[in-house]
């Protein structure tokens, strides 16, 4: 297996290369074991530091980061769009700050850890005798963040100075929705200053050799359905009670998600090309002291479904299918979304980044992979969501990029490491 130490050097590499193309550079070569161990060493720092939700230690990631930009020698800002919730801006000012510029987008804030079902402490970022370092979020995505950094880093070390300018944003709460980050920060006048052309964002590990690249993403629909009916004893059969209206729902959905799952297992689509519905919460029943009562029947239930939605899909045919089929009145049933994001940008255009021949940084991106000796999977549409959305939101290209190939995909596992 191939260690982290040089898994992780390769993956800079990689980055490094293809911020040389888009900066028109020449590879330099690598440098001496000893800096190659202040990098794991400088990585190993920001996994220490316990971002997980829900109490992030983001003034602890700020500061860090703010003293890597200092030692590169970076323009930084803390920006607090909500308090508490520092989001560091790093820029490298380029000579013709004219030219549209080039984001690098990544998220300090990690998921939480059950941490006796870890074989390391998750904030401990050890390296085992293979070279894996196991943290959270050694994969998602604070490796992405330092990856960046790191390929800024020798590339001003060679005495090498941009034409356009690159920004390095590590923005809070991507892991809770990123209300008060990635979607703050790009409403703002900050981010319109910043004549952003290009951005790159977390992608996925792939466990073959070819990396896999994301130009759209399923965005998430957060549906509650509720039932009502009239409350009566635990012995007798009524019609339309709500448990039992909720359970045909159930069944509906349970049957739609079967038939969407079943092109994926097909081969015929990909997962970010079909609806996902899972449940995730099912709520009913009169507590009682010793847990419920047997003997009534509740008059409410409900039950909450975390839907995602392709870019490509048609939402007022979904949404006909809520009303009409997963909670029609004709049943006492209501919907409601506590998410409900959109898949058009502000152009009213589905939110996809072309990868072909018109998009010159796509053309940028696969040049540098041949180059680095790599392979590019098939171009996909990200399963979950990512802060990508927002930026695409407003009709700007950016791409899904985590350099992990021959890598397993642990991001939110128990145990999570870089391989």
């Amino acid at each position: 297996m191939e260690t982290a130490f040089f898994s992780f050097k390769n993956h800079l590499l990689l980055l490094l290369l293809f911020s040389v193309l888009l900066l028109i550079l020449t590879i330099h070569p690598l440098e001496a074991e000893s800096e190659d161990a202040a990098i794991i060493s400088r990585f190993q720092q920001y996994l220490q530091i316990n971002t997980a939700q829900p109490s992030p230690q983001y003034q602890q990631s700020a500061d860090f980061l703010i003293s890597q930009a200092k030692s590169i020698g970076l323009e930084f800002q803390s920006i607090e769009f909500a308090q508490n919730k520092p989001l560091v801006l790093l820029k490298w000012p380029g000579s013709d700050p004219s030219l549209p510029s080039i984001l690098l987008n990544s998220h300090t804030d990690v998921v939480p850890v059950e941490q006796h079902k870890w074989a390391h402490h998750p904030f401990g970022a050890h390296v085992d005798s293979d070279g894996n370092i196991f943290a959270r979020g050694s994969q998602d995505m604070k490796c992405v963040g330092m990856q960046y950094l790191e390929a800024i880093r020798r590339l001003k070390s060679s005495g090498f100075h941009p034409l356009r300018s690159v920004y390095l944003s590590f923005v809070p709460d991507e892991e809770i929705g990123s209300r008060d980050g990635a979607k703050k920060f790009a409403d703002s006048e900050i981010f319109n200053s910043m004549n952003v052309g290009i951005a790159l964002d977390e992608g996925l590990a792939s466990p073959s050799e070819n990396y896999r690249t994301f130009y759209a993403e399923r965005n998430p629909w957060w549906l509650v359905i509720k039932a009502t009916g009239p409350p009566g004893h635990g012995a007798k059969l009524y019609d339309n009670s709500a448990i039992e209206n909720l359970l045909k729902s159930v069944e509906s959905i349970r049957r739609f998600r079967a038939s969407q799952f079943d092109l994926v297992k097909a081969g015929l689509k990909a997962e970010g090309e079909v609806f996902s519905v899972n449940m995730v919460f099912l709520k009913a029943g009169t507590p009682s002291p010793t847990g419920f009562v047997m003997n009534l029947q509740p008059s409410e239930a409900e039950a909450g479904f975390d839907i995602r939605v392709p870019p490509t899909a048609d939402p007022e045919s979904l949404e006909r299918q809520f009303a009409e089929e997963w909670a029609p009145i004709s049943r006492n049933m209501t919907f409601q979304f506590k998410e409900k994001a959109s898949i058009h940008d502000k152009f009213g255009r589905p939110m996809l980044t072309k990868t072909d021949s018109s998009n010159p940084w796509w053309i940028l991106l696969e040049e540098a992979v041949r180059k680095a000796n790599g392979k590019l999977s098939k171009p996909e549409i990200f399963p979950a969501s990512t802060d990508a959305r927002y930026i695409r939101e407003r009709g700007l290209p950016a791409i899904g990029f985590s350099p992990m190939a021959n890598t397993p995909i642990l991001l939110h596992d128990h145990n999570e490491a870089s391989v």
